[in-house]
């Protein structure tokens, strides 16, 4: 049996393998360009796939990066404006103690009152600093509006209580704010649990301590009043100790001697008041509260603006400035606290930097790994493919060259 084949099927046949080593040479040929195996998902659908994952993994790791950067940014202004507040609050500390001179008179006390007014504004202008955009970083998600306004008692807070937050890794979302309300207010008063002071108008010298908890288990929480008498002859000092929380009033301790400096110990708190309180003075012992630094302030330059003269001036003045100083190093102690949670989130940064830098180049190397090209392997393909297409383009030639015509003379 004898097979034909038509000239119209030779040609259509030969055409077809020229084209297909042509395709086959210029996707070679492209490879080689892009240094890409996959140049369609065709290629190598499962590991198209998955480099498409890992791309959108690598760019929000990128987004992470970006994240991060901002938040560290974020993070040093704070921490910078805190060591700013830091500082005045540790000066202002010391002029505490140089209004307790002895040798300072009322106009001493005004100067320093003066001063400590100009203290006072720059403080709140800390506490009013913005990031450079207009955005304040002290006013929660209130960012547009100025955090504090001078008041005649302090300050007024006029953001609120929340933290801006953003996102610095795939299971970590950071605050990179602080809220007014929890730098600057979040002060406790006295010693923390209880604090201690002494009733206007006394006339003695009796200066009352700050005092501790001793029994935590039989704190009360109650307000305290502690009232002195002077009565015979000689001169004897009671005190007694009453419970104003109770209906009606109870007497806690009654008519106990006085000795200066001697412990005043009742319902696991314990002090004591040195001097000589006059007969009808008193002081109070009432629960810890929150205070503004900007009201602790606003206190003490109402305290050395006010004249202090005799025994009774210079008690009065002793035992609000004891006060004072007991609230500013509270205040103190709330902004290193705040400062060091600041500090603590500016160090994840820089780890989660780290871990970030190198899942990108675990994302890379991947990468590569599925889609870049064996160079060695696609030019000794490209020169097999570039032989056996000239090869073809030959043979066809000869092909389609035979006719009978060229032996016939």
């Amino acid at each position: 049996m004898t097979l034909r084949i038509s000239t119209n099927a030779i040609f259509q046949a030969g055409t077809t393998q020229l084209n297909t080593l042509q395709s086959q040479m210029a996707k070679t040929q492209m490879q080689l360009s892009t240094n890409k195996r996959m140049l369609t998902a065709a290629d190598d659908p499962i590991g198209s796939a998955k480099a498409l994952e890992l791309t959108q993994s690598q760019s929000m790791n990128t987004q992470f990066g970006t994240n991060r950067t901002n938040a560290n940014s974020s993070l040093s202004m704070v921490d910078k404006t805190l060591q700013d507040v830091t500082s005045q609050i540790t000066e202002i500390q010391t002029m505490i103690v140089t209004a307790g001179n002895a040798g300072y008179s009322d106009s001493n006390r005004n100067a320093l009152a003066t001063e400590l007014e100009g203290r006072l504004k720059d403080l709140i202008g800390m506490a009013n600093t913005t990031d450079g955009t207009g955005t304040y970083l002290f006013s929660g998600y209130k960012t547009t509006t100025e955090p504090f306004t001078q008041t005649p008692t302090g300050a007024t807070y006029q953001g609120d209580q929340g933290q801006r937050t953003l996102q610095v890794g795939s299971a970590r979302k950071m605050p990179i704010s602080e809220s007014g309300s929890a730098v600057f207010e979040a002060n406790v008063t006295g010693n923390g649990t209880f604090v201690t002071q002494a009733t206007t108008g006394n006339q003695g010298s009796g200066v009352i301590a700050p005092g501790a908890v001793t029994d935590a288990t039989k704190v009360t929480g109650h307000d305290y009043a502690i009232a002195f008498k002077v009565a015979g002859s000689p001169a004897a000092t009671t005190y007694t100790v009453t419970d104003n929380s109770t209906s009606p009033a109870s007497t806690v301790l009654g008519n106990q001697p006085y000795t200066a400096g001697a412990a005043i110990s009742f319902d696991g708190i314990s002090f004591d008041v040195k001097g000589a309180p006059a007969d009808g003075d008193s002081f109070s012992v009432t629960p810890s509260q929150k205070q503004s630094v900007f009201t602790t302030i606003t206190n003490l330059i109402q305290t050395l603006k006010t004249p202090a003269s005799g025994d009774a001036g210079k008690s009065a003045l002793t035992n609000s400035l004891n006060l004072a100083s007991q609230n500013m190093k509270n205040a103190l102690d709330n902004v290193l606290t705040v400062q060091a949670s600041v500090g603590a989130r500016m160090k994840e940064v820089d780890a989660l930097e780290s871990t970030g830098s190198d899942l990108n180049i675990q994302y890379q190397t991947t990468l590569s790994g599925l889609q870049d090209l064996d160079m060695v392997k696609a030019i000794s393909l490209y020169t097999q493919q570039q032989q056996t297409l000239q090869a073809a383009q030959m043979s066809f030639k000869t092909m389609s060259g035979l006719s009978l015509f060229n032996y016939i003379s």
